[in-house]
């Protein structure tokens, strides 16, 4: 027998050992040898991670496909891993050093600091794992892979090389996002943008000598300028001042006539004293500012765009650290015939820190009455994630790949269908973005990750190979065999070999979605033709997040797309589907964040609720395209639905339900038996055909109403008499069928709440009976039996016991109170049902009789059910002045709620200011009122046709 209660806290722990035992989701192992393969690989998490909700979600929808297949008799292999993170490892490592007194990467040097990190990482990494299994994730972890790891550094290698030799990948110098504490170039999804309370500073750059223009100070009504000053400067507005010494040109519209007669015209840079054009461009903005904007090509994005269509000269005036550096810059100096009265203001700013820089900045316009103005004003400002500090757009040599030439297969690939998304309009996020890529930055200043296969010669002529060996026998070729100022050099030193002599090893690593961009064939074994890659590849599906659409999804199409051919010789796309979750935010659909204090912890619900419920949650809110509002309420209501279901098998149980190995669907007499199995077969399409097509949270609702109110609610309800009576051939059916009934439940519900049914599924079994293998292994229900007329019949017996219930709840009838039924206008069918039912409408229904008429009693609820109407004659089980006065009360309290609301919300000022989240409930409660305020005044009506 059960326990009374199902306890998840020593339930999963145990499942989870008996899974691990029997090697339950090896990928092979438990399939025929000719069945077709289903493939998922998981967004590899970051070494240094743990578990959080949009994992939880992420992993319980893989998890739930990858049962799905593996129990439809598909070869399986759902592929862990972890990602090494380049720089939250590094941080979090040097973080330990720091902590535990000892010498910094720096000081211990590259090779020493990286064996630290080895062993931190064998010691704590791959917690997240651990809780992943806590959430019931069915991979196949014997293959766990790492993108460190040394298969995985090989095809890296191997990637990086020949994309460099097809020139696909080269070095250049360009904007990066520069992060000046982390002291590295960083990648967009590394930087967050924050809003910022700063100001516009308003700078009067002074015109060369001798031109000045007319610049409009008053207008008339249809705006064209009354009168006009003389002015010999113009006003530039900015934000980052510290920037201004880097300033090579000023844009203004081409369409802006207040700055027409200037365009080609040039201003003499404040302290620093260059001669710099007014250029016209469309990026400036005539409505923005004063319409005239700085250009500082080396430490700005659009100004870099600007400065390539006009021709400016990029100068960089910050160090990596982002102190500033003009006195010995030979960039900054080039060029330059500086007036010997700046060289104070110079001194003043060399080695400054960017924001002391810009205090300075300000100080000396306003000492040379140069600074217009100041006005507050509220920005969004870019700071690198990890290192939390604003980051600087700088102008540094880095390696790139050729994105352009890459994104032309991957855009058709998605255009021809040949990838799909779901839900499909991400299929526009994709486009977008491919067809507006920019060069991708591979590399990075850091030691941890996959160092770039580059050496440099003493020239710096670089050479890339898969190793120093191969990289020294390359340099050698173009030294000795070609005549040059190094064959001497170089003849030499090979005399008395000694490596790192000759070359010297580029010291930067790769961006690590450069090896996630791998990720579905490099843990495959490739660049070996290894037989997991021959019969795993393509994958099936990728689940994953829209955030990192243009990070992972992009770089891993492109890659496949490049690497990944068939047998006769075409590109193969790493997926057929890409489904894109939404976000899980919390119950009031705000974005969780630590700042907001509204991080909901899955670990802590796993232990408050079980892994199950949580599960079923996040699924049964996974509508596509639609956030998921977390509240905690919610999972405690589908840990009730557990409870449910464990209620209802303990009570077979106790009622002789017990599996009969001979039961055939098809053989059963009993009408509510042939119901049941009816609508299980329905229930069991509609489970499929929903998970085939990515609707998750349909699958989970198709099975909470089947499990809760079919089979909990009505068929074991109606089962009682039959368990409690004489009629032992009807009792061993019922008997039989419901334990069926319930392994099937079992079945569909295991993606869903894999413990509690494995659980079940042991221990339902007939006296003396061991199952033989798991839940997990156990063939998907196909049920095929249907009883039309059987579903017809006990779904008209439903739908008449809810009526009957729901109008009694609405007129406020006491629960116990009997009343009689009167049916109207029933035919013959109707009248056989009644006869035949008679006794379970009488006792669910709480009617004291049932009889016939020809119209209905005066003071009476009228159902209609089909050609008859249902009658209750009230009498004196109600107040109906009471009642009336109760109903009107109610409609006017839901009536005055919604009116202020719709006042609220045909309020476009407050529509378009108010935090999204709160509009979308004020919607929501709407809803909810009008479905209230109808059933309401449905109960009025009632109630004045029985006065």
């Amino acid at each position: 027998m059960l326990e009374k209660t199902y306890d998840s806290a020593s339930v999963e722990p145990k499942i989870a050992k008996a899974w691990d035992e029997a090697n339950a989701f090896r990928a092979g192992a438990n399939a025929k040898p000719d069945a077709e393969t289903f493939t998922i690989v998981i967004p590899p998490p970051n070494v240094t991670g743990s578990l959080h909700m949009g994992h939880a979600l992420n992993n319980t929808l893989q998890d739930i496909m990858v049962r799905f297949e593996r129990m439809r008799g598909k070869d399986v292999l759902w592929q862990p891993g972890m990602d090494h993170a380049g720089i939250a490892t590094q941080m979090v490592v040097e973080r330990k050093l720091m902590e535990n007194q000892l010498p910094g990467r720096r000081e211990m040097g590259r090779e020493a600091f990286i064996e630290k990190v080895w062993q931190w990482k064998e010691e704590s990494g791959g917690l997240i794992f651990n809780q992943l299994k806590r959430l019931g994730a069915s991979c196949d972890w014997s293959r766990e892979r790492f993108t460190m790891d040394e298969g995985l550094s090989e095809a890296v290698l191997e990637v990086f090389v020949s994309l460099y030799k097809e020139g696909l990948i080269y070095k250049d110098m360009r904007l990066v996002n520069w992060d000046p504490k982390l002291l590295t170039a960083i990648s967009d999804m590394e930087v967050e943008q924050l809003e910022v309370k700063g100001n516009l500073w308003h700078f009067r750059y002074p015109l060369e000598k001798g031109v000045t223009y007319e610049y409009p100070i008053a207008f008339d009504e249809d705006g064209k300028p009354t009168e006009f000053e003389t002015r010999d400067y113009i006003v530039v507005a900015t934000t980052r001042p510290e920037t201004m010494l880097g300033d090579t040109g000023i844009a203004v519209n081409p369409e802006d006539g207040r700055y027409k007669s200037i365009v080609g015209k040039h201003v003499i840079l404040p302290i620093v004293g260059r001669k710099i054009p007014i250029v016209a461009d469309d990026y400036a903005d005539p409505t923005a500012g004063t319409g005239a904007v700085k250009i500082t090509p080396a430490h700005d994005f659009n100004d870099f765009e600007v400065g390539k269509r006009a021709g400016l000269r990029a100068i960089n005036i910050l160090n990596i650290d982002a102190t500033v550096t003009i006195k010995e810059n030979e960039d900054f100096l080039e060029g330059l015939d500086h007036p010997a009265a700046l060289h104070g203001a110079w001194d003043r700013l060399e080695g400054q820190d960017r924001f002391t820089a810009r205090k300075i900045i300000v100080e000396i316009f306003e000492e040379s009455g140069l600074l217009d103005k100041i006005e507050p004003h509220k920005h969004m400002v870019p700071h690198g994630d990890r290192g939390g500090v604003p980051i600087e757009p700088r102008m540094t040599e880095q390696w790139w790949v050729d994105n352009k030439t890459l994104a032309k297969p991957a855009i058709a690939s998605v255009r021809e269908g040949r990838t799909n998304f779901v839900p499909k309009n991400w299929e526009n996020t994709y486009f977008q973005w491919m067809e507006n890529i920019q060069p991708w930055c591979i590399s990075r200043q850091l030691w941890w990750g996959h160092q770039i296969p580059a050496w440099y010669g003493p020239d710096g002529q670089v050479f890339v190979e898969k190793s120093e060996e191969e990289a020294l026998q390359a340099a050698i070729q173009h030294y000795i065999a070609h005549e040059g100022p190094w064959k001497a050099w170089v003849e030499e030193k090979l005399e008395n070999f000694k490596p790192g002599e000759i070359l010297t090893r580029d010291e930067d690593v790769l961006d690590t979605w450069f090896s996630s961009a791998l990720w579905p064939f490099s843990t495959l074994g490739w660049p070996e033709k290894t037989p997991e890659l021959a019969r795993y590849y393509p994958t099936n599906v990728l689940v994953t997040g829209f955030d990192i659409i243009p990070f992972w999804v992009v770089r891993m199409m492109q890659m496949g797309l490049h690497f990944m051919k068939d047998d006769a010789g075409n590109p193969v796309e790493p997926f057929h589907t890409i489904y894109i979750h939404a976000l899980v935010r919390d119950k009031n659909g705000q974005k969780m964040s630590k700042s907001k204090g509204n991080v909901i912890d899955p670990l802590d619900l796993i232990d408050e609720y079980g892994a199950d419920a949580l599960r079923f949650t996040l699924a049964i809110m996974a509508a596509q395209g639609r956030d998921v509002k977390l509240d905690p309420a919610r999972i405690a209501g589908y840990r009730n639905f557990g409870t449910k279901l464990w209620n209802a098998t303990r009570f077979a149980e106790m009622n002789g339900v017990k599996r009969d190995p001979h039961f055939l669907p098809e053989a059963t007499t009993q009408t509510i038996n042939r119901w049941i199995l009816t609508e299980l077969a329905d229930a069991a399409k509609e489970v499929t055909t929903a998970i085939e097509n990515y609707r998750f949270n349909d699958a989970a609702s198709a099975l909470y109403r089947f499990v809760w109110n079919q089979f909990c609610d009505w068929y074991l309800e109606l089962l009682k008499p039959v368990f409690s009576g004489d009629d032992e051939v009807a009792k061993t059916e019922a008997q039989a069928c419901a334990a069926f009934v319930l392994e099937e439940i079992y079945k569909l519900l295991h993606p869903f709440m894999p413990f509690m049914t494995e659980e079940l599924w042991e221990h339902t079994v007939g006296e003396g009976e061991v199952r033989q293998g798991l839940l997990c292994h156990t063939d998907w229900p196909v049920p095929t039996f249907r009883d039309d007329a059987a579903a017809a019949e006990i779904n008209w017996l439903v739908d008449l016991v809810s009526g009957i219930r729901s109008t009694r709840a609405e007129m406020n009838v006491p629960p116990g109170a009997m009343a009689p039924l009167v049916i109207v206008g029933a035919n013959p069918t109707t009248e056989s049902r009644l006869d035949r039912h008679s006794a379970a409408i009488r006792r669910l229904a709480r009617a004291d009789e049932i009889r016939a008429a020809d119209v209905a009693p005066k003071g009476s609820a009228q159902i209609v059910l089909g050609e008859a109407t249902v009658c209750v004659p009230l009498g004196n089980l109600i107040d109906v002045g009471a009642e009336k006065a109760r109903l009107d009360k109610a409609i006017g309290k839901a009536g005055a709620e919604m009116e202020r609301i719709d006042k609220k919300l045909s309020n476009e000022k407050f529509v378009a200011n108010a935090d999204p989240a709160v509009v979308a409930a004020d919607r929501e409660r709407k809803a909810e009122l009008e479905v209230e305020i109808k059933s309401l005044q449905i109960a009025l009506q009632r109630v004045n046709e029985a006065g």
